[in-house]
């Protein structure tokens, strides 16, 4: 068996033998060096070639964003960020993913046995998917793309557009938004992501796009021009009132290993307002949560459609709902805002 060949870097000793600890102790994966600076992981990497980094953000030298640039402009590879789980460190991180960081995971906080258990099964899971990924550095176009600030005439929009993702979704999320018009379609999304992070997720994208992105909380109206993401630890579910549709808050057991899950909120859509009230929106992931539901949503009258392998991060959860025969169209990342707001549109 070809082992993963990683190449640890990250400027605390601790953090560092922490880190090999947890990949010796795996069958496919091993540590080929480590470096405390990016200055000493260049030459690493020119003379050993790993498969994957782990990179931390902060450090002497060069910080790890600016090596990260540099990496993805000369010699684009697969990297893990290894983040502190901080609301301070969230723009950081979202920045490295912009950049074409693969994924990242927060460095452990609790001292349990258990949690920590947790935090080396996740990395190593992450190392794993990075392996097989493919590598999209920044996109220049997507920087330099005018905003599309059409108005809609609110009454053009007949369906709700429910948007799932997970490794790589950050950024395709940010794709499929930069294509969307000020008064959007109503939209809520169930991203993969860490606790403290949904928020500053959704002020970055508020703050870049033109229609109003927010993350959810209870009680939100699901309207015209507003986009809602789900909580990070939270589930996303809904509550009709009137001919209103509102958020609500589930804290719950994980789904599918996820909390938020895809699966959750694609099923309390179908629950609430019936498949053929909705658009379902398969992204970039790992894994198979949401397709089992969306393929409930297809067959209810949803229409369905999901990115295609050649642009996603993680051809994972779009490949499971193709499977299932959930999806009616397979379509590249680019095309999808569009295709968004036109199937919003039918009755």
């Amino acid at each position: 068996m070809k082992k993963i060949r990683v190449l640890v870097i990250d400027d605390s000793a601790l953090i560092r033998k922490m880190l090999k600890e947890v990949f010796d102790a795996t069958e496919d994966i091993e540590v080929v060096a480590v470096a405390n600076d990016p200055i000493i992981a260049r030459e690493k990497i020119k003379q050993l070639n790993p498969d994957v980094l782990t990179l931390d953000v902060e450090m002497p030298k060069m910080d790890g964003l600016q090596f990260l640039s540099n990496l993805m402009r000369l010699r684009p590879m697969p990297v893990v960020m290894v983040s502190t789980l901080t609301e301070k460190g969230a723009p950081e991180t979202f920045e490295a993913l912009e950049m074409g960081a693969v994924d990242y995971i927060c460095k452990p906080q609790a001292k349990s046995e258990d949690e920590f258990l947790q935090f080396a099964r996740a990395l190593c899971d992450k190392v794993r998917i990075a392996a097989r990924a493919k590598v999209q550095p920044v996109d220049s176009r997507r920087k330099s793309a005018s905003r599309v600030i059409t108005r809609e005439k609110i009454e053009n929009y007949r369906r709700i557009v429910a948007i799932g993702s997970s490794t790589g979704g950050t950024e395709a999320i940010a794709d499929v938004l930069a294509g969307l018009p000020v008064n959007c379609p109503p939209i809520v999304i169930t991203q993969h992501i860490p606790e403290v992070f949904s928020a500053s997720l959704a002020k970055r994208l508020n703050n870049r796009y033109p229609m109003e992105v927010l993350e959810a909380a209870d009680n939100m109206e699901v309207c015209t021009g507003r986009v809602i993401i789900a909580q990070g630890g939270k589930h996303l579910r809904f509550v009709k009132r009137g001919d209103k549709l509102f958020t609500m808050i589930d804290d719950g057991p994980k789904q599918n290993l996820h909390k938020p899950s895809v699966e959750v909120m694609f099923e309390s859509l179908a629950q609430t307002v019936g498949g053929r009230h909705l658009v379902a929106a398969m992204l970039t992931g790992m894994g198979a949560d949401g397709a089992s539901a969306m393929k409930a949503l297809h067959d209810a009258g949803a229409i369905t459609l999901a990115q295609d392998e050649a642009t996603c991060v993680v051809y994972g959860m779009p490949k499971a709902a193709w499977e299932l025969g959930a999806v009616d169209q397979l379509m590249p990342l680019r095309g999808i805002a569009e295709e968004l707001v036109k199937s919003a549109r039918k009755a």
